[in-house]
C-alpha cells in the first residue's frame, strides 16, 4: 500500500494517475499478446520461421515499449510538450531520410534501420498541435493557430511522399478536429473540410495505387487467375461468418492461414474467426471505453494544453482503432494501418505506448492552484521584458 502522506515520485504518480485508462490499457496489452498467439504462427510457418517467431518478438517489442509509455506518464505537462518536440523533429527528420534511403516494400519507403518514423510522427504532432492551440487561447499576442497551421503541412507533406495515405489521412482528421475544438469559425471548418475532400480527389487522380485500391474497393475486378482482387477483405469477411458468434476456439482457425497478414493489418478478422463476433464487440467496446474516457476527463480539464493534448491523443488513437476494423469488415478499402496494441509490429506497439503515456501524463489529477500557477508562469516566461 502507498499512503497519501508519503510525497515520493512513485506515491503521487499512484494517486493521481487515471486508473481506468492504465488498467484499459494493460487489458488490451495482454489481449494483444493472446491474439498474437492466434494470428502469426501460420504466418511464421509460410516464411520458414519458428512457430511463435512473432510472439516472441512481440514480448521483446513490449519492454522498451512499457518503458516508453511508464516513464512518459510521469512527465509534466511542460516536459510532456518538450519531449514531443524532440519525438518530432528526430522523426520527421527520419521520415524524410527515408525518401533517399529507406528500405520500399509493396511501393512505398516507410521503413529505415527496421522502423517507421512516421508512427512516432502521429501522437507528437498531436501534442505539438494542442501546445500551439492552446497558447493561442492563453495569450491572444501569440500566433499559435497559424503555428498549428503551417505544423500540418510540415507534416503530411513527407508522409505524401512517401507514399503513405492511411497515415496522412488519421492526422489530417486529427488535426481538423482540433481545430474545430479550438473553435475554429465556421468558414474555416467549411474551408478545411473543402480542402481535404480536394485532398482526397488529386489523390485519386495522380497518385496510381490510391486510385487502384478505391476502384477495387468499390467494383473490384474480375477474379485473376481464381483469386479475388480484395483477396484479403473477402478472405477476412469469410473469418468472421466462419466464426460466428462464439468462435470455432484458440488455434482452431483455418481461414488465418491463407490470410496473408493475419499477424498485423487482419488480426481482428482472426479475433473473429477463432473468439466469435461477441469477442470482437467486447474488443470495439474496450476500445471505444478509451476514448469515451478520456473525452470525459478533457471535458473536465481546466489546463487547456492538458484538455486539447488529451482530446488529440485519444482520437487519434479511436480514429486507427476504427480504420482498422473498418477494413476488416470491409467498410473501408485497405489502408495498411495496423489495430492498436494488437496488431504485430515494434514501431506501432512503441509509438503508441508513448502516446498513451502521454495521454496518462496530462490527464493525471492535479491541484487547481497547480494548474493556474503553471498557465500563470508559461505566461509570464514568454512575456517580453521591458524596455
Amino acid at each position: 500500500m502507498i499512503s497519501r502522506a508519503e510525497r515520493t515520485l512513485i506515491s503521487d504518480w499512484a494517486w493521481t494517475i487515471d486508473r481506468w485508462l492504465l488498467a484499459s490499457v494493460a487489458l488490451l496489452i495482454v489481449a494483444g499478446l493472446v491474439f498474437a498467439m492466434a494470428g502469426s504462427p501460420p504466418v511464421a510457418e509460410r516464411l520458414h520461421l519458428p512457430t511463435f517467431h512473432f510472439v516472441n518478438r512481440q514480448v521483446l517489442y513490449l519492454m522498451p515499449a512499457l518503458a516508453a509509455m511508464i516513464v512518459a506518464s510521469f512527465l509534466s505537462p511542460r516536459l510532456v510538450r518538450r519531449s514531443a518536440l524532440v519525438v518530432f523533429v528526430v522523426s520527421l527528420a527520419f521520415v524524410v531520410t527515408t525518401l533517399y534511403f529507406g528500405q520500399e516494400v509493396k511501393g512505398a519507403r516507410r521503413w529505415i534501420f527496421g522502423v517507421q518514423p512516421s508512427e512516432f510522427v502521429k501522437p507528437a504532432f498531436v501534442v505539438l498541435v494542442a501546445w500551439a492551440l492552446s497558447e493561442s487561447v492563453r495569450r491572444k499576442d501569440v500566433p499559435g493557430n497559424w503555428i498549428a497551421f503551417f505544423l500540418f503541412p510540415l507534416t503530411i507533406v513527407p508522409l505524401m511522399l512517401q507514399p503513405d495515405f492511411g497515415q496522412t489521412m488519421l492526422i489530417s482528421l486529427v488535426w481538423a478536429a482540433l481545430f474545430f475544438m479550438a473553435g475554429l469559425h465556421w468558414i474555416w471548418v467549411v474551408g478545411i473540410g473543402g480542402f481535404g475532400a480536394a485532398g482526397v480527389l488529386l489523390a485519386y487522380k495522380f497518385l496510381p495505387h490510391v486510385h487502384t485500391r478505391i476502384d477495387s474497393f468499390l467494383e473490384p475486378p474480375p477474379p485473376v487467375a481464381g483469386v479475388p482482387a480484395n483477396f484479403q477483405s473477402e478472405t477476412a469477411l469469410e473469418s468472421f461468418v466462419s466464426g460466428s458468434w462464439l468462435g470455432k476456439g484458440p488455434g482452431e482457425g483455418t481461414i488465418k492461414r491463407i490470410l496473408p497478414d493475419s499477424h498485423t493489418d487482419f488480426i481482428f478478422a482472426v479475433v473473429g474467426e477463432e473468439f466469435g463476433v461477441i469477442v470482437c464487440i467486447l474488443l470495439a467496446a474496450l476500445f471505444a471505453f478509451i476514448v469515451v474516457r478520456g473525452l470525459l476527463l478533457a471535458a473536465r480539464n481546466e489546463d487547456p494544453f492538458c484538455r486539447f493534448a488529451t482530446a488529440g491523443l485519444v482520437m487519434l488513437f479511436g480514429l486507427q482503432s476504427c480504420i482498422n476494423m473498418a477494413v476488416n469488415v470491409h467498410l473501408m478499402p485497405a489502408k495498411g494501418m495496423t489495430l492498436p496494441f494488437i496488431s504485430y509490429g515494434g514501431s506501432s506497439l512503441i509509438s503508441l505506448s508513448l502516446g498513451m503515456g502521454f495521454l496518462l501524463a496530462v490527464t493525471r489529477k492535479r491541484p487547481r492552484t497547480e494548474v493556474l500557477t503553471e498557465v500563470h508562469a508559461v505566461g509570464a516566461a514568454e512575456e517580453p521584458l521591458p524596455a
